[in-house]
């Protein structure tokens, strides 16, 4: 159906996704209007959900958010294609790196997002590492040489050239240094975030109390072997004030662990993120992922330059979405509200915490869905209101 102006308001005819009630949306930046639609239309009517939100992506389309040098043309291409998977808001995200490495791509990215037409499509930066655990395994793919303990004053300055963007930053609370910095940060307005991790039950606990609400990647930036019990994946998993993050792409985590991990959390604590990075969405080949080398092969794994260990996915948030469907034994509505209410909700991401509702950002997108293999294709996105991607006939 299409969206046509009356009285300077679009109007969108579709299926809403959370109620499967046809309804008409009536929008300019913001929802002004949803009604029930009660006039006819011919054809099957497209299924309408917010905007998806992914709060973990390193980069896309062949730009990578953690180097300093990649060009705002090749950020703003990553968002376009970003809109063909039905994203309106991300956190741009960089690893751990040489302390004027990140800066300096803290400094690109806020150019990115005051300079690029669709540049408020990047809500915030997430900062991921590099205060995370020195040790192989929950370390993952970030460079040893550039881990750190946390450090307030490191912080100021990411901030500084981020121009007070940074939304969320993950640390592990293994650090002594930790708890007085989750505080800090908390109370400043930015996420606290648990992952990449050998913390004890003890301290999960102490950064929880101390403020942090996330877990980064639950069940990826861990030890290959672990004891079966206690560990930190259990501790995460059950604290009940952490959301949680999954990466679901069927390569990070067994489909198993997803289903278990999403019972234990609940629906209104997962969160599904990508995790991707530049090279998603692009041919199989050599990569860089800040100064690390990365292939991504012809199945769709990014692994380290020459090993096995992963580095990142190449995973689109629309594919995630359909996964999780039908691997997790959720219903759409519930990977819906995963994908855009949750993430709003846990990096306050202002007026994206109701779904479609009057008031909220026009964030939109307008989908086909294939119940019986819950795929998704993304046909229409709007960003505030403006059309940003149109799928090609």
């Amino acid at each position: 159906m299409s969206s046509h102006n009356m009285n300077s308001l679009q109007i969108l005819r579709g299926v809403n996704a959370f109620t499967r009630e046809p309804v008409e949306i009536r929008f300019d930046r913001a929802i002004a209007n949803v009604d029930p639609l009660v006039s006819r239309h011919d054809g099957p009517l497209p299924m309408l959900a917010p905007g998806f939100i992914d709060i973990h992506i390193n980069g896309y389309a062949g730009a990578d958010y953690c180097d300093p040098g990649t060009t705002l043309e090749a950020i703003d291409r990553s968002l376009d294609v970003q809109f063909g998977c039905g994203v309106t808001r991300l956190l741009a995200t960089i690893i751990t790196n040489a302390p004027d490495q990140l800066t300096g791509a803290l400094r690109n990215l806020a150019d990115a997002k005051e300079q690029l037409p669709h540049g408020h499509a990047i809500e915030g930066f997430h900062v991921e590492g590099p205060f995370i655990s020195p040790e192989d395994g929950p370390r993952g793919a970030h460079p040893l040489r550039w881990v750190r303990p946390p450090s307030i004053e490191e912080y100021r300055r990411w901030q500084e050239a981020a121009r007070g963007y940074i939304r969320m930053i993950t640390l592990s609370p293994e650090w002594p240094e930790a708890i007085p910095f989750i505080e800090t940060i908390v109370r400043e307005g930015v996420v606290a975030a648990i992952g990449h991790t050998k913390a004890t039950a003890e301290q999960i606990e102490a950064a929880v109390k101390a403020g942090a609400t996330k877990a980064t990647h639950l069940g990826n930036g861990a030890h290959a072997m672990i004891r079966r019990h206690p560990n930190y994946i259990w501790d995460q998993m059950a604290n009940d004030a952490l959301a949680a993050g999954f990466i679901t792409d069927g390569i990070h985590l067994p489909w198993s662990f997803l289903k278990c991990a999403i019972r234990a959390k609940g629906i209104e604590r997962s969160i599904i993120v990508t995790d991707a990075v530049g090279p998603a969405e692009s041919a199989p080949g050599f990569y860089t992922l800040g100064e690390v080398e990365v292939e991504l092969k012809p199945e769709g794994r990014v692994v380290i330059k020459g090993g096995d260990r992963l580095a990142g996915s190449a995973l689109r948030m629309d594919v995630g979405i359909g996964n999780t469907i039908r691997h997790a034994g959720v219903t759409l509505p519930e990977a819906l509200v995963m994908s855009t209410r949750n993430p709003a909700r846990v990096t306050r991401i202002a007026s994206r915490l109701r779904g479609l509702e009057p008031g909220e950002k026009a964030d939109l997108v307008e989908f086909a869905y294939d119940d019986a293999a819950a795929k998704l294709t993304v046909n229409r996105t709007w960003l505030s209101g403006e059309l940003v991607f149109t799928r090609k006939a």
